[in-house]
């Protein structure tokens, strides 16, 4: 990696999973570096993935298979821009797939608990322009997935 300031995430025993989910879904995604424990641990044994590198649409991350610890929350979350709704619905179903939990607003979890926004550049937009911020975001307040039909309906009435 060679950023200056990477985002490093802690998880439980599937640093390497979720590192290959996620640069699989996003484009323009690599796995940079996968590190092993080069000898058995307290934690774990020789060969255990330690921590995985990788870039996610050009920015760096990590992963720390630090084992039981600290869950994510909310508080920290990534944001993916969609250029439309065959884009916002095809990361919704990817990152909702073998147990991921919807929320309002365009939010979900994927099944490891982190914490994602799902935003179609429409709603960015809208939010953006003084004339339609407010019924833009009414119909968003109402919404789980972000529906771009939905949010021109809304601005159109």
């Amino acid at each position: 990696m060679t950023d200056k300031v990477t985002t490093w995430l802690w998880c439980n025993g599937t640093a390497e999973e979720q590192a290959r989910f996620y640069t699989a879904l996003i484009p323009d995604s690599t796995i940079d570096r996968i590190m092993r424990a080069p000898l058995d641990y307290p934690g774990g044994a020789a060969g255990k993935v330690l921590t995985v590198e990788f870039t996610l649409a050009g920015r760096g991350f990590a992963l720390l298979d630090g084992g039981p610890g600290p869950q994510h929350s909310e508080a920290m979350s990534l944001s993916v821009d969609c250029a439309d709704q065959a884009e916002v619905d095809r990361y919704w179903d990817a990152f909702l797939a073998d147990g991921g939990v919807e929320m309002q607003c365009g939010w979900l979890k994927d099944r490891w608990g982190l914490a994602w926004q799902i935003v179609p550049r429409r709603l960015t937009e809208l939010m953006n322009d003084p004339q339609h911020a407010a019924k833009a975001m009414a119909a968003m307040m109402e919404m789980v997935r972000i529906d771009v039909a939905a949010l021109e309906r809304a601005i159109a009435s």
